[in-house]
Parts: C-alpha cells; sequence; structure tokens
C-alpha cells in the first residue's frame, strides 16, 4: 500500500507540471517508468531485509528455560569444581591447573549468560553495541579456552600412558601453567581477529550476533572457527585417544580398572568436544554453505539448538572430571568431607551456646541472703 501511495502522489505531480506545460509531455511516460522501477526495486529490498530476519517462535520460551538451568546448576557447580580443582593443584597434580581453568572459563560466560537470556526473550538487543561486542567475545572466548583445554588433557594423558618415562617434564605444573597461558593468550588473539562490532551488531534491527545474512567478514570468520576452534583440537583429541587405546590393550600391566578408568575419560573428553562444541560449527559452515533470503526455517532453529548445546558445556565440565576419573572423585570426596566436617562443627557450637543460654537462665544467682539463710539453718 505504500508503494502504491507513492507512487500516485508521484504521477500526479507529474500530471500537474506536464498539464501546466513545465515539463514536454514525452518526459511524462519516462518519469512514470523510472518511477515504477525505482519503487519496485525497494520494495523487494525492503521485503528481502525483512524476510532474513524470522519472526518469533514459539520454542523460543524453551530455550529460556535451558539457559536459566545453565545458571542455576552451573554457578554452584563450577564453583565446586573450582575449589576440587584447587586441591588438586595444591597437591602438586598438573591436571587441576586444566580443570580450574575450565571452571574458570565456564564462570566467566555465566556471568554474561543473563543477557542472552533477554535477549531470546525478547527478540532485541537492548544493551547497545559495545555490550554485544563484549558478550559475543567472552562466548567465543568460552568456547575455544574449552577446546584448547580439553585437547591439552588430552595430550597430558596421552604422554603419562604411552610415554610414561620419555616425556616427565611436560607433565609438570609449570608446563600445564604455560599451556594454561597459552591457550588464554591464543583464543584472545583469534577472537580479536575474528569478532568485530560491525559484523556481529545490527543497529536497525537490535540484533546481535545472529545477523541474516550473515555478513562477508562473518562467513571468513566462520570458516576458519570451525577449522581452528573445532576441527584442529577434534583431530587431536581422537589422535590421543586411538593411540592410547591401541597402547593400553597391548599393556598387560594395567588392570581392568584401570583401563576402564582411562576409557571413560577420554570418551567423555571426545563426547564433550563432539556434542557440545561440533554441532554448531557445523552450522556455521551450513550457514556460509544455505544461508539465503528468505531464511531457511530448520536452518535457523538448528543453529538455536546446537548454540544451545554448546551452552550445556558448563555442565558437563563438573560432571565429566569431578566424577569421570578417580582423582577427581576423590578429591571431590574430600572437599564433601571437609565441608561436613565444617557444617557439624558450626552445629555442635550453635548446640553448645543455646545450651549454655538454657542453663544460665535455669540456674539460680548466689547472693549475700542465701548464704545468710543457709547459715543460719545449720545453726539451728
Amino acid at each position: 500500500m505504500q508503494f502504491f501511495r507513492v507512487y500516485l502522489s508521484k504521477s500526479y505531480l507529474i500530471k500537474l507540471f506536464v498539464q501546466k506545460k513545465l515539463i514536454p509531455e514525452s518526459l511524462h511516460l519516462c518519469c512514470l517508468e523510472m518511477n515504477i522501477m525505482v519503487e519496485l526495486m525497494n520494495n523487494s529490498s525492503t521485503n528481502e531485509t525483512d524476510d532474513c530476519y524470522p519472526s518469533a517462535h514459539p520454542e523460543k520460551m524453551v530455550f529460556v528455560g535451558l539457559q536459566l538451568a545453565v545458571i542455576l546448576i552451573g554457578i554452584p557447580s563450577n564453583i565446586f569444581f573450582l575449589f576440587v580443582s584447587y586441591r588438586l593443584i595444591r597437591q602438586k597434580n598438573e591436571l587441576g591447573v586444566y580443570l580450574f581453568n575450565l571452571a574458570f572459563s565456564d564462570l566467566l560466560f555465566i556471568t554474561c549468560l543473563p543477557v542472552w537470556v533477554q535477549f531470546c526473550l525478547y527478540d532485541r538487543w537492548l544493551h547497545g553495541k559495545t555490550m554485544c561486542f563484549i558478550c559475543v567475545f567472552l562466548l567465543f572466548t568460552h568456547f575455544y579456552t574449552s577446546a584448547m583445554l580439553l585437547s591439552c588433557i588430552a595430550v597430558n594423558r596421552y604422554l603419562a600412558i604411552v610415554y610414561p618415562l620419555k616425556f616427565c617434564t611436560f607433565r609438570q605444573r609449570k608446563t600445564a601453567v604455560s599451556m594454561s597461558i597459552a591457550a588464554w593468550i591464543f583464543t584472545v588473539v583469534f577472537n580479536a581477529m575474528t569478532v568485530h562490532p560491525e559484523s556481529v551488531y545490527d543497529e536497525e534491527e537490535l540484533i546481535c550476533l545472529d545477523l541474516f545474512p550473515l555478513p562477508e567478514k562473518q562467513k571468513i570468520a566462520n570458516v576458519a572457527r570451525f577449522v581452528v576452534g573445532f576441527l584442529i583440537p577434534a583431530l587431536v583429541v581422537g589422535f590421543c585417544y586411538w593411540q592410547i587405546c591401541s597402547d593400553v590393550k597391548r599393556n598387560q600391566m594395567l588392570g581392568s580398572v584401570e583401563r576402564r578408568h582411562v576409557f571413560r575419560l577420554l570418551g567423555c573428553i571426545m563426547l564433550t568436544l563432539n556434542l557440545c562444541f561440533g554441532p554448531v560449527h557445523i552450522m556455521m559452515v551450513l550457514r556460509v554453505l544455505l544461508e539465503v533470503c528468505p531464511y531457511p526455517n530448520w536452518l535457523f532453529i538448528g543453529y538455536k539448538v546446537c548454540a544451545l548445546l554448546a551452552m550445556l558445556n558448563c555442565l558437563a565440565d563438573p560432571l565429566l572430571y569431578c566424577f569421570m576419573s578417580r582423582t577427581g572423585q576423590a578429591s571431590a570426596l574430600n572437599v564433601l568431607l571437609i565441608l561436613r566436617r565444617k557444617w557439624k562443627k558450626e552445629c555442635q557450637k550453635e548446640m553448645e551456646q543455646q545450651n549454655s543460654q538454657i542453663l544460665g537462665t535455669a540456674t539460680v544467682p548466689i547472693t549475700e541472703t542465701t548464704l545468710r539463710t543457709e547459715f543460719s539453718t545449720d545453726h539451728l
């Protein structure tokens, strides 16, 4: 309707100019044709940009509920995970360094997750361009520090089992600290090269990260993220798992319990890496290849589901290492015993205070009058 109103108003003005002989009649038809072409092009471009952003879907409430569950469960579990890994570090266990950094990365991401919940709920980013850039930067920092640290854990277990005497220096706590610092530096530099404020925020539509269609810079960044952030760590973890499995099968010194623990730990690392980070990176590449306006509905929902799976990594890390490895189980049990002892001591203190208050009110204070009465009765 807006197109016809504009078109009629312009044609009416041109007719007035023709009637008053301000412009020749031959130019009248040319002007009408030009107006029709321009209005049709403008109308098609506006419809194209509108179709690129899918309308609101009812399943977004499911996404909001799951994100809130990640916040409510992820904060206490990762704080507990942080404390367990700190005790491992104090025991000079190099695995605790990687676990501590994993827990810190999870907590860093959970701090900005309420903003993403609000964006998912209202379908509008209400915090500006700078906040969008910071949240996207922290999101990908969490993704790739977790992937790098999982790779470091797999390499650490590979060297400990396949080459137990040859690479002892690479399995020290100092080496784990330096590798963790290198993982953080690499991730920050990589995100500085691939995350740009112009390619992650749309000021007109108030959209953060989920820009449709993808800008050219974002397409190149998605391919780089798939190769560097997922494919290389997945290949490293897969190689370590394959070598460890073949070595454990040949080694008859290891018992069935030790083999089970090794396979369980590495299998959970592969499952976390492939299940949490694999689908979202595959969807990034599919968006580069298949994204055409109007936006496919299955691609939109699939991308949202895969992004939610990546966020669930915050819950997978504490469960993975506190309960799937023997050192993690022992440390978690020690922490629980310490907390239980502290709780018992506090309960005993409260009981003693209550008993002292009750005894203090029940006892009768001894005064001079009572002593005199007792002395007089004794003499009688």
